[in-house]
């Protein structure tokens, strides 16, 4: 198992299935990949664990995240994805990448880590949990 940063190209859309299953209303690897370099322009970091597969390495696991700074946050960062291939989960995966932007946090002087997390996603809010998370807020969304 090795965690790694998604920067090229490649590196992105190695991460395409496990994001896909996440997000299934991404429309296309060509799409996504857009997006995610868009994403990075502005801060967005993807992170991911891989595993061997054979002779290769594939993406099981994967966190997308931003360094912020609000008023009243200070200096955090914020977890925009995390999800773990369906037929990888309850190894591990989700919770090392979670200790991994943790450490990355208190190495680079952050407050907090937040996330938010869909109300039928219990098998993850069990995970968030036990890692020391706590319910903060309701978030509130305006569509237009």
């Amino acid at each position: 198992m090795e965690i790694r940063f998604a920067q090229s190209d490649q590196e992105i859309l190695d991460c395409w299935e496990v994001v896909k299953e996440l997000r299934p209303y991404l429309v296309s690897p060509q799409q996504y990949l857009e997006q995610v370099k868009e994403m990075m322009q502005d801060g967005y970091q993807l992170l991911y664990v891989s595993v061997k597969a054979g002779e290769d390495k594939k993406a099981v696991s994967f966190a997308g995240f931003r360094n912020m700074h609000m008023l009243h946050t200070g200096k955090m960062i914020y977890i925009d994805d995390l999800g773990t291939l369906s037929d990888h989960r309850g190894q591990g995966y989700g919770s090392q990448l979670l200790d991994y932007i943790f450490q990355l946090a208190k190495d680079t002087g952050k407050a907090t880590v937040h996330l938010d997390s869909g109300y039928h996603r219990n098998t993850a809010h069990r995970l968030y949990l036990s890692k020391g998370f706590v319910l903060g807020s309701h978030h509130f969304v305006k569509r237009f």
